[in-house]
């Protein structure tokens, strides 16, 4: 289902995307490494898409993912709307360079004006 398994096994990556997808709704930018970005960004991609037509079955179907009710809320009133006529590329990476720590390379990803 995933090209990258993030160095965890697929539960803990799972709930760690589900997170991620979560953080990047309520807060519309973060920060985490750039493999984390890459995947992150086909996800929140792909639930854009859905969230763009507002029907009860999309509702659904993002809810089954996100389980946080407010957010899918945002998504679907606030974030979506934005992206009306746009086919694609909802969000944005930005490289930051590496992790002062363990030289992890950083990026900032966020949602295209």
């Amino acid at each position: 289902m995933y090209a990258r398994k993030i160095g965890r096994k697929t539960d803990h990556r799972l709930a760690l995307l589900k997170n991620l997808v979560m953080f990047l709704i309520e807060n519309e930018r973060i920060t985490t490494t750039l493999q984390k970005a890459k995947e992150l960004s086909v996800l929140a991609d792909k639930y854009i898409s859905r969230a763009r037509v507002n029907t009860l079955h999309n509702k659904r179907y993002v809810l089954s993912f996100i389980k946080n009710e407010n957010t899918v809320k945002k998504l679907f009133d606030k974030i979506a709307p934005r992206f009306a006529e746009r086919k694609g590329g909802f969000t944005r990476i930005i490289k930051l360079g590496p992790r002062r720590g363990d030289a992890a390379e950083m990026a900032i990803i966020e949602f295209s004006a």
